[in-house]
Parts: structure tokens; sequence; C-alpha cells
């Protein structure tokens, strides 16, 4: 995991002007953020090793390439099953995302398919875990707030430093 990066307003813009023009270059990127070319790709450099910047692959709507049908699925598991159910999930395609979670479950995961009966295969394929004891589905009518990530990152104050204080004996 990577040390958190401490964001300024230049990543911002640069970030904002990247997801606004994810094909634009680092002279296309510097005329938009008005910041020298060299910033740029040095910014572009410094973000991707510390992680925020995760890829370059396109954004992907499922719902769009007929995978309409979205449903989000808890998962209780066995104690110490965690890399037999991550084998498991994987091995499905329809299974978009998994995470472990706090609270009552386990596992929540997101899955997409083009239909009602696929859905179904999808959650018993899902339930034929070994380790799944127990799991439980809700439907995705429409999406209310699309993923993002640029308003948390633009509204967030700085952290306080990690540093310890700087001390001047007089």
């Amino acid at each position: 995991m990577h040390e958190a990066l401490q964001l300024d307003q230049v990543d911002i813009a640069l970030l904002a002007a990247l997801s606004e023009h994810p094909r634009a270059g680092d002279l296309e990127l510097s005329r938009r953020t008005k910041v020298a070319r060299a910033t740029v790709a040095s910014r572009l450099r410094r973000l991707g090793e510390a992680g925020v910047i995760v890829d370059w692959a396109p954004t992907l709507d499922v719902a769009a390439a007929g995978y309409e049908v979205q449903a989000y699925v808890t998962l209780e598991i066995s104690q110490g099953a965690l890399d037999e159910v991550a084998r498991d999930l994987a091995a499905i395609p329809q299974v978009l995302e998994a995470y472990v979670t706090t609270g009552s479950f386990d596992v929540l995961c997101r899955v997409a398919t083009r239909s009602h009966p696929e859905l179904q295969g999808t959650l018993v394929r899902i339930d034929q875990s070994s380790s799944v004891v127990r799991s439980t589905s809700v439907m995705v009518l429409s999406v209310l707030v699309a993923p993002r990530t640029l308003p948390l990152l633009a509204d967030t104050e700085p952290a306080p430093s990690r540093r310890a204080p700087a001390y001047r004996s007089d």
C-alpha cells in the first residue's frame, strides 16, 4: 500500500483536466491547467507512482454494453475462508468487484448481468462456493450518484502533517 500523497491545487486541477479529457497529452493538459509541460509530466509521474492514478484504461459502462441488470450481494462466509471465496468470486465474470467489510456480513460484491435469469444463475453460482454461509442480494434500480472521486479530492482540507513538530532551541 502506498503512503498517502498530499494533493495540492495543481494536482487537483490536473486530475480534473485529465478526467474531463482522458485522451489529452501533456501539452494539452499543460494548456488547460496553465502549468508548464514539464510540471504536468512530473506531476503525472508522481501521481502514478503514488497510486493516485491507478491506470489509463477507459471507463466502461457495463449497462451500455448490455449488462443492465445489476445487484449488490452481501456474503457471510466461513471463518478463515477469505482466500477461497476470493478465488471463487474471481472465477465468475459477472462479479465486477468485491470488498471485505465490517458489520453483519463479510463481503460486499457488485454483479452485472444481461437478464434476471442470468442474475439468478450468477447468485446460485456464488452460493455454490463451499465457504459462503449466506448471501443477500439487492437490485440496483437506477444510479443516483455515479462513481466519482474528484469532489472528494477537491473538497478535503490538508491532512495533519505526519512529521513531528520542529522545535527550535533559542
